[in-house]
């Protein structure tokens, strides 16, 4: 028996899970090659067992603009109508994602690119039109088949997922990073003693958004409550922290908020219970 095969028999026999890190890149990182080459490079030195989730919608907008494509945006989020979808099936499942399979091969880390479709890993539903806004072929999750890439994830393969999902009736739609990452860790929290991380252009969530080193250590439900009363945590950081607080609730041991050259579980901001 092997060291690898030994040691997961003996977290087996003690109750245990294997630790397992997810970790979300977005598309500013992924545009920026210093930014990016650092980040493969951490990936690639996390060690056990991990799953890459990306972005790319600058990339998307670049591509949609050479194309005589307008991107139009509510609230961050991309209206996406059939010309669009088309762009971001291109962009985010071809582009970016094999991209970054490959830097990721060359880096010893046998990767696999994957879509929401790819074994139906991952379904949703087209998004209701809601207060007057129709985001078109934009997906919420119904589901993600922990099992299923917790096959690939045992063999020894690097699941690489691309921020698109399907219908289960043959749309493609096109779904937030960061809700595909918060998913596909809260399903593999099932198997494994999961770690999330959120790679962004800060050193975590900040008491001062001015002063880039006032680093909140920790948060749990009750502090960001408080943070949120009194102004500290405010605009696009409050979602993400609900995303964050919404894992740990369901089986998610942490979830880490740090910078893209920091993941490597030891700096940040720490979500937790």
């Amino acid at each position: 028996m092997d060291k690898e095969a030994a040691a997961g028999d003996g977290l087996k026999e003690c109750g245990g899970k294997e630790p397992l890190t997810v970790v979300k890149v977005g598309g500013a990182i992924v545009e920026d090659e210093a930014k990016l080459n650092a980040l493969l490079d951490n990936f690639s030195a996390i060690e056990g067992k991990k799953v890459l989730v990306h972005g790319g919608g600058r990339r998307a907008t670049k591509i949609a603009s050479a194309l005589g494509i307008e991107s139009h945006m509510v609230n961050g989020r991309r209206i996406t109508d059939s010309d669009m979808l088309e762009v971001v099936t291109m962009v985010y499942g071809g582009l970016v994602n094999k991209n970054l399979v490959a830097r990721l091969q060359a880096h010893g880390v046998n990767a696999i690119g994957l879509t929401g479709a790819d074994m139906d890993v991952i379904r949703s539903h087209k998004r209701p039109v809601k207060d007057g806004i129709d985001y078109g072929f934009v997906g919420d999750v119904d589901r993600v088949d922990g099992s299923g890439l917790r096959t690939l994830i045992d063999d020894g393969i690097t699941p690489v997922m691309a921020p698109l999902t399907h219908d289960g009736k043959g749309t493609v739609l096109n779904t937030n990073a960061d809700t595909i990452a918060s998913e596909t860790a809260k399903a593999l929290a099932e198997f494994y003693d999961v770690t999330l991380i959120y790679s962004f252009e800060k050193k975590g969530v900040l008491s001062n958004p001015d002063d880039d080193e006032s680093v909140i250590a920790a948060i749990n439900r009750e502090a960001f409550e408080r943070y949120v009363a009194d102004g500290t945590i405010a605009g696009g950081m409050i979602p993400k922290l609900e995303n964050a607080l919404s894992a740990v609730d369901a089986g998610v041991s942490r979830v880490i908020i740090t910078l893209a050259t920091a993941i490597d579980g030891k700096h940040g901001t720490v979500i937790s219970k």
